[in-house]
């Protein structure tokens, strides 16, 4: 019996109820500890996905003493018996999540362990400075050379400058994982709910020759070039006494000024476009059907016969590509990951010019333990519900 507990087992067996009854046939499999997902001894159950026979079977195991797993139980479990840190369980999540393939490509990136691999490294560089200003510090009386503290001075300076270019990546990650908004803004009567329309392939807004038609901000999730973008149709720009369509015109610029493109939109023949000051942009003229202005080298799109459609959805999808593209180094995914290395950049430039030693050494310590909350080294009851909530029950 020995021998078959460290081995992986798989066999076809009949499920029965407590009273007998066949629940179903399932292929059980028996996976030992340490190689299992959560690095405990495992039994799955490969069940016919029926709901009466889910149903069945969980509640004969409910009645025999098991329990449903909590959100992320899984999950949490294999980071506490260290199969991966908490980086890569982050990812198992953005993965279960991810929508599209750009989405799926980076959550597959992050559970590979490059981002961690490369944490983990900066945290054995600063182990390893910690250690020398300790020494510095023990030994204050001995004769140590001035080429050991410029060579701590100078590994600090390389990594405030490592960190600090990781942070100058433009959110790329995080803005793939979470999704672009793009803004579509105009006049009334432009052809904004329209251009929204086919751009979904689906009747999205209510389209109408009347002008101020949309009043709220409508939205839409796309699929552009593997990024996740919700569409914005926004309320026509103009004045107007209506306190509804006034209203819906100021959601439409509060929008757009935190859109991270903005399709202007203009009507072909129907004057200038609407100035949206710094903002990214992308002019679009519709239903350029009418007849397209000679010398006018913005985009011409007409949604009701398709002409330029291609061209804007290929235009679309390169924006998108180019915001959330990621050379390099793994980008980082959440919010709490650029906190803890901006709180690392700022404990070593602090240490740099830190008046005592001790000093120092204290700011090289806050520094590894910020790196440290990335990973789940260090300091993490504290946001492991947070992270772990946020996965489907079980997994």
């Amino acid at each position: 019996m020995s021998d078959l507990h460290h081995q992986r087992l798989a066999a076809l067996r009949a499920l029965r109820g407590l009273d007998g009854d066949v629940l179903d046939r399932a292929l059980v499999l028996w996976l030992p500890g340490p190689g299992s997902y959560t690095g405990e001894d495992s039994v799955e159950l490969h069940l016919h996905g029926g709901r009466a026979v889910l149903s069945a079977v969980s509640d004969t195991l409910v009645a025999l003493g098991a329990r449903p797993a909590e959100a992320g139980e899984f999950t949490r479990r294999a980071f506490l018996n260290g199969r991966m840190d908490l980086v890569e369980a982050e990812a198992v999540a953005d993965l279960i999540e991810a929508e599209t393939n750009a989405q799926r490509r980076q959550a597959l990136r992050q559970m590979e362990g490059g981002l961690g691999t490369l944490l983990h490294g900066w945290a054995n560089r600063l182990t390893r400075l910690l250690a020398q200003q300790e020494a510095l510090i023990d030994f204050p009386d001995e004769d140590l050379p001035p080429a050991v503290e410029m060579a701590m001075v100078t590994e600090i300076h390389t990594l405030i400058r490592e960190i600090s270019n990781m942070l100058q990546d433009g959110r790329r990650g995080e803005r793939l994982r979470e999704g672009l908004v793009f803004a579509v803004v105009g006049p009334p009567n432009a052809g904004k709910s329209t251009l929204v329309n086919a751009l979904a392939a689906r009747e999205v807004a209510i389209v109408s020759a009347m002008p101020g038609t949309t009043r709220d901000v409508l939205e839409v999730r796309l699929d552009l070039g593997g990024v996740p973008v919700t569409l914005l149709d926004t309320a026509g720009l103009r004045d107007t006494a209506d306190e509804i369509e006034a209203e819906g015109v100021r959601r439409a610029l509060a929008r757009m000024a935190d859109a991270d493109l903005v399709l202007v939109v203009a009507e072909t023949g129907g004057g200038a476009f609407e100035d949206v000051g710094g903002l990214p942009k992308l002019l679009i003229r519709t239903k350029s059907d009418v007849g397209v202005e000679p010398g006018d080298d913005t985009l011409h799109v007409s949604a009701r016969t398709g002409m330029g459609m291609d061209r804007l959805r290929d235009a679309l999808a390169a924006t998108a590509r180019d915001i959330t593209q990621s050379e390099g180094p793994p980008p980082l995914t959440r919010a709490r990951h650029r906190a803890a290395l901006s709180e690392a950049v700022a404990r070593l430039e602090a240490g740099i010019v830190a008046p005592l030693p001790e000093l120092r050494g204290e700011d090289l310590r806050l520094a590894l333990r910020a790196i440290g909350r990335v990973t789940g080294a260090v300091g993490v009851e504290d946001i492991l519900d947070s992270v772990f909530r946020q996965f489907c029950i079980g997994k």
